[in-house]
Order: C-alpha cells, then structure tokens, then sequence
C-alpha cells in the first residue's frame, strides 16, 4: 500500500462517509470552523459529562464514519452544523473526533491522516492514549486536535500543535527502551490499569495502521498484538518504531518499507478480521472487516 499525498487525499474504507457525503459539501473549508461542527456532533464517552449505558455506549464502537453518521441522522436527521445537545451526539473517543475530522477534510481534497499517540495534557503527570488529525498545508503536516476546544486556555494552539505536548506511539516506545522514561506512566488514565510497555507496544502497531489508512478502533487487535501477559517480539517491536519515526522525520525510504512490511507481513495489519476488545465490557469478539460482522454470528 502507497501512502503519499495523493492516498490521504482519497477515502479509507474506514472514513468514506458513503451515502452521507452530501452532508459533508456544506461544511466549512476553515479549520477552525470545521473542528467545531466535529465537536457538535461527537460527545466522548469518558469525558463528556454523561454516563452512557447500552446501545448509546456501544456507539463506541462505530468503526466506520458511514456507520456513525448513520447513527446521528436517524437521531437527529439536521446538516452537520446544526446544533445538537450533548446527550444527542455520537458517543466516541479521540480516534472518532480524529477520524470524522480527516474524513471531512479529504471529502475536500486535503490529505489528512489520524496519528496515534500519548497526550501530556489530561492528567497532570500523566500521558493519556490518544489520536489526533494531521493535514498538509501545501507545505508541512499540521497537528490539530479536534476534540480540545481551541478557547479552552491551553499552552499550544490545538489547530496547529508544536512537537511535544503530543508524542508517537513509536517516540515513547523508544524512550522506554531506553530507559529514559516509567512506562507506567502511559496508558488509558491514571486511574486504571491498562497502561505499561505492553500497551505502548501495541499501539505502535495501531500507529502502523493508521499510517497506512487502516484507522481501525483503539481495542481493536491482531497478529503482532497481545496482551500483557502475552509473549512478544521486542526485536519486531523496535524496528517498526524505529521506521515510524523516521518516516515522520522525512525518510523517504523508511516510509516505503513500512508501507512494504505492512503489505507482505499478515501480523502487521488487521488482515480483513480484528479482534475488538470493547471498553462497553463485552467480552472480546473477531469482526469480520469486509462484512462489517462479527465473525462468530457467521458460524465461522
């Protein structure tokens, strides 16, 4: 799989808006604007300030931007920009502000990507797992956060992010392997457990992913993957972040094999099936990435 310009200008199978993107023509080309009507639609299921339960919570799940936008026109049925309460929103994450955010901005012909990463700005000496959306300019990649408002007082602009309140997944690896940093200080939130070298190591591979426009969920996993208890492959582990990173730095060559890797190599990509370990507490279960189905209700 090619990653240049011209594939982050076009539509992943994961942010076509398919039948709704009429909906997307009368949205605002402005950054600034763009990411507002993402947060009009969007409530995050931790941090929104509503406790979601159910079918509402399982809209966490919604792994394809046609899917979501589905769910919100059958509730609401209104252009984009119009205005919806809270409670009215789509229930999702980062990787949903993230992906809705570069699913607007290809429709307009702008390359966009979803980068995957730890946040320094949640949890006061903490690093949060998060996404963000990057779009070139014309000249560079520009970070921006989509769910942060940009008039909530912040020490970086969220629509064009400096190099350091946010870093790779495959940075922080690197830096545990190092021993420059406590891996324990990376994870899901300083309240729970899902943190440590595991989950850094696995979200190498989710930014592998992304970077080859398979924006697939946060829980999902796959061949390379596993869980903490689980055996792992260090030495595969470090060469892809070690591609990651200078791919991202403009090696050219280093961009090519990943992209290569990733083609070639069944356990470095979802390979048509994750198994999708949802934060709703069901217990974990294949999806089939083509039928869009749990592979168990196929009798498989």
């Amino acid at each position: 799989m090619r990653t240049d310009l011209t594939d982050y200008a076009s539509q992943s199978a994961f942010s076509d808006p398919g039948i709704h993107a009429g909906l997307y023509d009368a949205l605002p080309t402005d950054v600034h604007e763009l990411t507002a009507v993402v947060r009009n639609l969007l409530v995050h299921y931790r941090a929104g300030g509503i406790e979601f339960s159910g079918e509402r919570l399982d809209e966490i799940n919604h792994r394809w931007i046609e899917a979501a936008l589905t769910t919100d026109q059958k509730r609401n049925g209104t252009p984009l920009a119009t205005p919806r309460e809270p409670a009215d929103r789509i229930v999702g994450c980062c990787r949903d502000y993230t992906l809705l955010t570069v699913s607007a901005l290809r429709h307009q012909g702008i390359p966009a990507r979803s980068r995957i990463g730890f946040a320094v700005y949640f949890a006061e000496g903490f690093n949060c797992d998060h996404v963000v959306a990057e779009y070139w300019n014309g000249d560079r990649w520009v970070m921006v956060d989509a769910q942060l408002d940009p008039a909530d007082a912040k020490v970086f602009d969220s629509l064009d992010m400096p190099t350091g309140p946010f870093l790779s997944a495959a940075e922080v690896w690197q830096r545990i392997r190092a021993g420059e940093v406590d891996a324990d200080d990376f994870g899901v939130d300083p309240g729970l457990p899902i943190r440590g070298s595991w989950f850094v190591r696995n979200y190498v591979f989710l930014q592998l992913a992304h970077l080859q426009r398979d924006e697939v969920l946060l829980w999902d996993g796959w061949g390379a993957m596993g869980g903490p208890d689980e055996p792992a492959d260090l030495d595969l582990s470090d060469e892809i972040a070690t591609l990651l990173i200078a791919s991202d730095a403009g090696d050219e060559s280093a961009t090519e094999e990943l992209a290569t890797r990733y083609a070639k190599d069944p356990n470095l990509r979802p390979d048509n099936r994750v198994q999708m370990h949802s934060p709703t507490g069901a217990a974990p279960v294949w999806i089939d990435l083509t039928t869009r189905q749990p592979i168990d209700a196929q009798g498989n």
